[in-house]
């Protein structure tokens, strides 16, 4: 007889990936899909025919799939996907890599006295009324990546509230929407005639826990049978939401930083921000409490760009090392970096980046004649790059006196073991820990939520179900800033900051 076990599936913007964890939480099986956005038309974008064939793919790699006792859905959060009464696309998806909805975001968060960051569902949705798009009366549901692959699996319009919460603001006792920010919205589009109201769009809240349907008849053939109907479902969560909880990090005064095409912080808050800051989202974990999330669009992809072309240049010598050695030896050889990389400075910005106001990016690597232009100095920059604009953003968390008692860090940045957890110690100036599951992340985390939800004991809240079941006796590797090296990412940053200067002009000019 085969042992039960949970399935956590995520759509992240480099990969789709399904995660079978056993009894014990621990992972037992995955298959994965690559996949990339596309710029379209001026719109980062997937088609929704390769979420369907990504996700077969990744679920044909999972062994034992029979034995799944619960399941659930994880994506990329935010973006735009509208639908007709039939569940028809109306415009193609849009990401949360775009910025094209300024002038919204801003005229929402000045009505509502909460910022709307431009990535935000309700933002996109406003712009499209704003550019008086065609599609717009015709909405009928409005939802994300997660939320969409749900209701097609499970027949079920709902989302998690963490989900839920990047999409429009969540109300203070964490069970569903703001009405008030909700009656606004409906005041301030009512002149235009629209045939529906916000609340017809968007999709029902629920908290971890809650029972969000099951696999029906239709799902399993959309699948082509590699899940048996009948499966229960998790709410839908995003990446934010999932990192939380595979990092045990869903209660106040805990954090976790999520690394990989993108990068964020997430810190749980034991009281509302005393102000308004456009460069934070306010938003929940999936059980409804608070937290303050620092979203930065890029991370990895100008340093992965660098190891693919460093990778190159060996090869002209014959030397063919692994995609895996290469990342290895490049963070290792940072490392003998000077603290303030020698003056060497790098924006790694392929796509805009809402928390210092660009509408669009443009990688750069700079450096002043005296600089010490190393190898080592150069790639330490990088990895500095994937992380100096969360810290700008972490460094207004820090003026609004947010306590973090631990941050713990996972996702790509973090496979090779250390080297990111050191370096960004030195930029947060507070411990970080990783632990064995840091690569996984997402699918691990929305594993556990499934597991959550056939197991918890009646009124065993996911805080206590994370920390005495799946987390009691886990141990990570914690490592304290480094005086010097958290000095010289202050300096680093100093320099990063006028940097910017530069990288608007290029984005004006180039």
């Amino acid at each position: 007889m085969q042992t039960k076990t949970f399935l956590g599936v995520e759509f992240g913007s480099t990969r789709i990936k399904a995660v079978a964890i056993d009894g014990a939480h621990r992972p037992v099986a995955a298959g994965d899909y690559t996949w990339a956005s596309r710029y379209e038309n001026g719109v980062w974008t997937y088609p929704l025919e390769e979420v369907w064939a990504g996700l077969k793919t990744a679920l044909a790699g999972v062994a034992g799939r029979e034995s799944v006792a619960a399941m659930g859905v994880s994506a990329m959060m935010h973006g735009y996907l509208a639908f007709d009464e039939e569940w028809n696309l109306l415009v193609p998806f849009r990401t949360w890599q775009n910025t094209m909805t300024g002038p919204a975001a801003a005229e929402l968060t000045a009505l509502f006295g909460f910022n709307i960051p431009q990535r935000w569902s309700i933002a996109h949705l406003y712009q499209a009324v704003l550019n008086g798009e065609d599609h717009v009366p015709r909405i009928a549901h409005l939802t994300t990546l997660a939320g969409y692959v749900h209701t097609m699996l499970t027949g079920q319009n709902v989302l998690g509230v963490g989900e839920a919460s990047g999409m429009f603001p969540i109300a203070a006792d964490g069970t569903g929407y703001d009405r008030e920010m909700m009656a606004k919205f409906d005041a301030l589009l009512a002149p235009r005639g629209l045939p529906w109201k916000l609340a017809d769009l968007l999709p029902a809240v629920l908290p971890a826990g809650a029972d969000a349907g099951a696999l029906t008849a239709e799902g399993a053939a959309r699948l082509d049978g590699l899940l048996p109907a009948g499966i229960p479902f998790a709410p839908p969560e995003g990446d934010a939401g999932t990192g939380m909880v595979a990092t045990n990090a869903v209660a106040p005064r805990t954090g976790n930083v999520s690394a990989g095409t993108s990068i964020f912080s997430m810190v749980v808050l034991e009281q509302p921000l005393a102000n308004v800051h456009e460069e934070i989202d306010v938003v929940t974990t999936p059980t409804g409490r608070p937290v303050a999330m620092v979203h930065c669009n890029n991370c990895t992809n100008d340093s992965n760009a660098w190891v693919s072309l460093l990778g190159e240049a060996a090869a002209l010598f014959g030397a063919k090392p692994s995609t895996g050695e290469l990342y290895t030896k490049l963070y290792q050889k940072s490392l003998e970096g000077d603290a303030d990389c020698g003056g060497v400075l790098v924006c790694n910005y392929l796509a805009g980046e809402g928390v210092t106001h660009m509408d669009a990016g443009r990688p750069l690597a700079a450096r002043t004649p005296e600089a010490k232009f190393t190898l080592a100095n150069f790639f330490r920059a990088q990895l500095y790059a994937t992380m100096s604009t969360l810290k700008l953003g972490m460094d207004i968390l820090a003026a609004e006196h947010v306590a973090i008692d631990t941050l713990t860090g996972h996702g790509g940045l973090f496979k090779t073991p250390l080297v990111g957890q050191r370096y960004l110690a030195a930029a947060c100036n507070a411990p970080v820990t990783c632990m064995e599951t840091a690569g996984e992340g997402g699918p691990y985390g929305m594993a556990l939520l499934a597991a959550y939800l056939v197991n918890k004991a009646p009124g065993e809240s996911l805080e206590d179900y994370l920390q005495n079941r799946v987390f009691a006796g886990v141990t990570g590797t914690t490592v304290a800033p480094d005086p010097a090296e958290a000095a010289g990412f202050t300096a680093y940053i100093e320099r990063y900051k006028a940097l910017l200067q530069v990288e608007k002009t290029a984005v004006e000019t180039l």
